[in-house]
C-alpha cells in the first residue's frame, strides 16, 4: 500500500509512519515542519521505501504533483496546540483551509481513502458521563475543535459526493515519546525551573483520559484495516481518566522530587477553550476487536518517563 501522510514528522504523525514502514507499506511524508521535526523520521532517510516532502499542504499545485499515485491519505497535520487559538485564532482557518485543498487534491487525482486525526474537543462542554460517537449537538468551545468538527464536515461532505471513503477518530488526550507540549512537558519544565513549587493552571480537578501515542497509532490501523463504511467514526482513547493534580503527583514522583508544594491559578479551566471534564465511551471500536492496554494514569507515566529520558539524552 502506498500511504502519503500529511504532517507525518509530528508527534503522532512520525510514529503512524514508524508503524507503517514497519509493516512494509511505502510511505510519503509531506510536511511543512512548522510543528514537526526532521529528527522524529531521520531514521527512515536510507529507506526506498520512504520519501521526505517539505512543502505546505495550501500550495495546491505542489501537493497534487506529489499526492498523485497514492492508495491512502493519512491526513494528522495540524496546529497541534490547542491554547494557542485564543491568542491566535488563524491557526483555525489555515487548518481547515488545508483540509479542503487535500481533499480536492484526492478528488482531482482519484484518490478515494482518507483517514483523519480529529479529536475530543470537537464535543464541547459535556456532561460528565461516558461519550458516544452518536453525541450531539456538537458545539466546540476552542477554535482548534471548531477546526477539526469543520474538518470532519468537509470529509463527510466530499465522501458522500465524490465516493470517497473516511476513517475519522476524535482522540484522547495523547501523550508519549516525541511529544512537544501538554501538562507533562509543562509540568516537567516548570519543576526544572523550580522544585519547590509547581504551578497549575485552574482548580486541578480538571479531569479527562490520556491515550499512549504508539496505543493511538495502533488505533488508527485497527479501525482502518477492520471498519469498511463510507464514513467510519471512532472515538480513540481510555475508559479511565486523570485528573491535573494527579499527573503533577506522577510527574514529581518520577523526577524523584519531594516536598513539592503545589498552587493553583484559579477557576474550573485551564486556559480558554479548555474542557474541563471530559470522558470517552470507547465501545465501538471495542466491538471492533481492539482495545488499549494502558490505563490513563498508566499512559501519564510512561509518557512523563519518556520526556524525562529525552531531557537526560540531550543533555
Amino acid at each position: 500500500m502506498k500511504c502519503f501522510v500529511t504532517g507525518g514528522a509530528g508527534f503522532i504523525g512520525s510514529h503512524l509512519v514508524d508503524s507503517l514502514i514497519n509493516q512494509g507499506h511505502e510511505v510519503t511524508v509531506y510536511d511543512d515542519l512548522s510543528s514537526g521535526k526532521k529528527e522524529f523520521i531521520s531514521h527512515h532517510f536510507d529507506n526506498e521505501r520512504f520519501l521526505f516532502i517539505r512543502a505546505d499542504l495550501v500550495n495546491k499545485k505542489r501537493l497534487e504533483k506529489e499526492i498523485q499515485g497514492h492508495d491512502v491519505v493519512f491526513h494528522i497535520a495540524a496546529n497541534p496546540d490547542v491554547r494557542s487559538g485564543a491568542d491566535d485564532p488563524s491557526s483555525a482557518e489555515k487548518d481547515i483551509r488545508a483540509t479542503y485543498t487535500l481533499l480536492d487534491a484526492m478528488r482531482n487525482t482519484g484518490i478515494h481513502k482518507i483517514v483523519f486525526s480529529s479529536s475530543s474537543v470537537i464535543y464541547g462542554e459535556t456532561p460528565e458521563k461516558p461519550l458516544p460517537e452518536e453525541y450531539g449537538p456538537l458545539l466546540p468551545i476552542s477554535v482548534y475543535g471548531a477546526a477539526k468538527l469543520a474538518s470532519e464536515g468537509l470529509i463527510s461532505s466530499f465522501s458522500h459526493t465524490f465516493d470517497m471513503q473516511a476513517w475519522i477518530y476524535r482522540f484522547a488526550n495523547v501523550v508519549g515519546i516525541r511529544g512537544t507540549h501538554g501538562v507533562i512537558v509543562d509540568f516537567i519544565n516548570k519543576l526544572r525551573n523550580n522544585p519547590h513549587e509547581l504551578e497549575i493552571l485552574g482548580d486541578g480537578k480538571q479531569k479527562k483520559p490520556y491515550l499512549y501515542v504508539t496505543e493511538c497509532v495502533e488505533g488508527i490501523l485497527y479501525g482502518f484495516n477492520h471498519a469498511n463504511e463510507q464514513i467510519n467514526v471512532f472515538n480513540l482513547g481510555v475508559d479511565s481518566t486523570t485528573e491535573v493534580t494527579r499527573i503533577g503527583e506522577l510527574v514529581v514522583e518520577e523526577m524523584g522530587l519531594t516536598d513539592v508544594s503545589f498552587s493553583y491559578t484559579g477557576g474550573k479551566r485551564g486556559w480558554k477553550g479548555d474542557v474541563p471534564h471530559f470522558q470517552f465511551d470507547i465501545s465501538k471500536i471495542g466491538e471492533l476487536g481492539w482495545k488499549p492496554s494502558l490505563s490513563s494514569d498508566e499512559a501519564v507515566r510512561r509518557a512523563t518517563k519518556d520526556v524525562l529520558n529525552r531531557i537526560l539524552i540531550n543533555h
